[in-house]
């Protein structure tokens, strides 16, 4: 016998799609997380759900003390032993009873970029109703959970671009963490000594700042002084970075999102370009160097993918050929960067170079990742080591309705990130996009007045 409303709940969301595009998608992440196949949460762990508790996923690559940390792995989910100790980067949630909802998806050993994981089922791209575009990796179940609504705030890990490429592809808010700001012990790694950090993902502005108070002690207090220092867009100097093979509907909507936070715009000088190109190159050796390295010992196991497989073995390839070279050259770009932070405060340009792609038949992905590697602009930050944030901004003509704004900052320019972070998303999404405040303050000891 058929439930009473059981075909209202089966035509309500075709019925509502069409006000859902017009009106940007803005409901459309929480529609899609309430229906069956989500694949954010791989480990839902026992959750209160008590009012006022800030909900937090962890993506299953950090250990969380009594569960298996699979890595998004088959033969670790299965051969794993449940951690012995929280990772030290939970620390601070912990101490304010933060309710850790899970264990978020990713990416097998967080090495891809597609965020694709063939034996949980690949997380899905909250935007997409009936047609399937990519979550983005490697924390793809993190940046699911929170665009759905499942989660205020998620922790994520970025090597080559993991937090802030799904954040561009889901739409949230991803910010990668200065090398070495946050601790790395109990991660499981890829190349910790020059790549690796954990980040938070928020769906706006205000959870991205209170994940990094979670994430470093005292960091509100720093973040308020930045807010008050520079409340508008006027004092602060923007380099705007432009690469070739870059989408120009993209291009434009970080341009008219910059004007319209009034920062002062700087061209940075073409031979910049040319520095980042190399650094990209450079970044990508190294973060392939760093899968053999870390995850050699999976080659031959039954029950890590094919695909993962081949990705330790081209690592391999870049460890014996290009992989001293590309650490030699890292302290120069160190230093362009240094220079060119002289002249301006930030770094802006896209995240990704088009929007998300369409997900592929099993037969393609391989071609998929290594496109991924080329239209994505995060790992020559990673290689220097600098911060990064991806914020989503309105994008129209591009058959998806936001694109993704990074900003980079000097080291430890976390707070000037996320305050300029603040002004784009006043000045190009005005309408808050959901954030519980009370949740975020009881998680966090500040007044929602600086979280605005």
């Amino acid at each position: 016998m058929r439930k009473p409303g059981s075909s209202i709940h089966r035509w309500l969301p075709l019925a509502l799609a069409p006000s859902l595009f017009v009106s940007g998608c803005s409901w459309l992440p929480q529609l899609n997380a309430r229906r069956p196949g989500n694949n954010a949460i791989i480990t839902p762990m026992h959750c209160d759900q008590e009012k006022g508790r800030l909900r937090l996923a962890v993506k299953d690559n950090i250990d969380v003390v009594g569960v298996v940390t699979s890595a998004g792995s088959e033969y670790l989910a299965k051969n794993g032993q449940p951690a012995k100790a929280d990772a030290p980067c939970l620390t601070i949630a912990r101490e304010r009873n933060v309710q850790i909802i899970g264990k978020a998806n990713l990416s097998e050993f967080a090495v891809s970029p597609s965020g694709v994981n063939e034996y949980y089922g690949t997380p899905r791209n909250p935007f997409c109703f009936w047609t399937k575009r990519i979550p983005g990796g490697s924390s793809s179940g993190s940046a699911v959970a929170v665009a759905g609504g499942m989660a205020d705030v998620a922790f994520g890990t970025d090597t080559a671009g993991s937090i802030r490429v799904p954040a561009a592809c889901c739409g949230v808010v991803g910010l990668k963490t200065t090398h070495g700001l946050v601790p790395i012990q109990g991660v499981h790694p890829i190349e910790p000594d020059h790549l690796d950090t954990v980040g938070p993902i928020g769906k706006d502005i205000a959870s991205t700042v209170v994940g990094m108070d979670l994430l470093e002690r005292g960091f509100v207090g720093h973040y308020a002084s930045v807010k008050a220092a520079h409340p508008t867009g006027a004092s602060i100097r923007i380099g705007r970075l432009k690469l070739k093979g870059t989408d120009p509907k993209i291009d434009d909507a970080v341009d008219a999102a910059l004007t319209k936070a009034g920062f002062q715009v700087v061209p940075l000088d073409p031979s910049f370009e040319s520095k980042w190109e190399q650094a990209k190159k450079d970044g990508n050796v190294v973060a392939a160097a760093g899968a053999w390295i870390s995850d050699k010992n999976f080659q031959s196991k039954a029950g890590v993918s094919l695909r993962t497989k081949v990705v330790i073995l081209t690592g391999r390839i870049n460890y014996n050929t290009k992989y001293r070279g590309a650490l030699a050259r890292r302290a120069a770009w160190q230093s362009a960067l240094q220079q060119t932070f002289k002249k301006v405060d930030l770094i802006a340009l896209p995240t990704l170079q088009g929007v998300p792609p369409h997900s592929p038949s099993a037969l393609d992905i391989g071609q998929l990742e290594a496109e991924m590697l080329q239209v994505q602009n995060t790992v020559a930050v990673n290689y220097a080591g600098n911060p990064a944030i991806a914020l989503p901004i309105p994008l129209r003509g591009s058959g998806f309705s936001v694109a993704s704004l990074q900003l980079i900052g000097p080291p430890r320019g976390e707070a000037e990130l996320l305050n300029a972070g603040r002004l784009i998303e006043k000045a190009n999404r005005p309408s808050n996009r959901g954030s519980s405040y009370a949740r975020l303050t009881d998680a966090c000891p500040v007044t929602t007045d600086i979280l605005r």
